[in-house]
């Protein structure tokens, strides 16, 4: 019995998306859905760049479900998993600028644009509670 390193792949990764989804937050798969969503979202709009990576397993996905048991927390909430569903991340990180491509990643928009975002360097080295700590008072900042 053999198994295509594709089916191997998703597989591998369905729980890292699953940590995500089952707390209410939406995946954006291809450049379509990101263009159906990110730029039209009214209101704010929270996204999650996933990965494979251990600070995204540790510290990222954590961070952002911790956050999002806060009392205000943005109208939206999407993920792109990069490395995995490349085009719609890439269309995804478009509208992060000036920041470059970081994984993991969370960016806090606002009626389409851009207000708050945490890149790589700001999650690797910390706590899931930092990290949610930070979420939770940017949600105050722009949400409330």
């Amino acid at each position: 019995m053999s198994m295509s390193f594709e089916r191997y792949m998703l597989d591998m990764i369905q729980p890292m998306r699953d940590d995500l989804t089952s707390v209410g937050i939406t995946e954006l798969r291809t450049p379509e859905e990101v263009e159906a969503n990110l730029p039209t979202a009214k209101g704010t709009a929270l996204v999650v760049i996933n990965s494979v990576c251990g600070c995204a397993a540790g510290q990222c996905r954590p961070g952002v479900a911790d956050a999002l048991q806060h009392e205000i927390t943005p109208d939206h909430l999407f993920t792109v998993f990069a490395g995995q569903d490349k085009e719609a991340t890439a269309k995804a990180r478009e509208y992060f600028a000036p920041y470059p491509p970081s994984s993991p990643s969370i960016a806090l928009m606002k009626d389409g644009e851009l207000v708050y975002f945490i890149e790589r360097h700001s999650i690797e080295n910390r706590s899931a509670a930092d990290i949610a700590a930070d979420l939770t008072a940017a949600f105050d900042k722009f949400c409330g």
